[in-house]
């Protein structure tokens, strides 16, 4: 993107976790000034969440005024259930225009599921436009499903194939947990055909999902911006 901008777009992709009382010590409210604080270091342009609550993304909206969003809850496709949120700077970027396409057999029913899925998931897409140059992108945001192997496949065959057919020369960035390590199914599926590449260094053994307490198991890699 940097080549094609001739300016760089800095990119976070972040889940946050939902607010969950099993959380216990590490409940929303015990961490999200953390969270907010992690953000506010990071100075990302643009930021894909998952996991996030309607009044997490309201607290995020407060806590952090630069960014605006995009997307919808994925249980009805307003505020209820998990948001696969995108945020944006509204100083440098203008929303030319949002939808949440539900990754399922009907992809516009709100709350729809398909194949093995254990839970209803969505894709956010975002086009952008930098008031400075004028130049569009869009973000695709997701949160892939966690048990079903089908779904993994189909889900990243939808994302591959949104970017793919994108006005030629419209540059994409796709943010997400896709609940998958590098060597599961979602991740060559998605990389086919060259439409899109992985940004993670090839030398990086960072991995990206750890539990709250620190050191307990080694980070799996299954966040990814491509």
């Amino acid at each position: 993107m940097g080549t094609a901008y001739a300016q760089t777009v800095k990119v976070m992709t972040y889940n946050i976790r939902l607010d969950a009382t099993v959380d216990g010590v590490n409940q929303w409210p015990h961490r999200k000034e953390k969270v907010f604080a992690l953000l506010t270091k990071y100075d990302a342009d643009v930021v894909g969440l998952q996991e996030v609550m309607h009044h997490q993304l309201q607290d995020l909206l407060n806590a952090l005024p630069q960014y605006a969003h995009a997307g919808v809850g994925r249980d009805d496709g307003k505020e209820k259930g998990e948001y696969s949120a995108i945020l944006f700077r509204k100083d440098r970027f203008e929303l030319v225009s949002t939808r949440t396409t539900w990754l399922s057999e009907t992809p516009e029913v709100p709350g729809s599921k398909s194949w093995d899925a254990a839970i209803t998931r969505v894709v956010t897409q975002a086009v952008l436009k930098d008031k400075q140059t004028g130049k569009i992108f869009t973000h695709f945001n997701t949160h892939f499903d966690h048990i079903g192997k089908e779904a993994w496949a189909q889900s990243a065959r939808i994302i591959r194939n949104k970017v793919s057919t994108l006005p030629s020369g419209t540059p994409a960035v796709v943010t997400g947990d896709f609940n998958a390590e590098p060597t599961e199914a979602p991740y060559p599926e998605i990389l086919k055909e060259n439409v899109l590449l992985d940004t993670r260094p090839a030398e990086s053994q960072t991995g990206t999902y750890c539990t709250f307490t620190v050191n307990s198991e080694p980070c799996k890699f299954i966040d990814y911006i491509f």
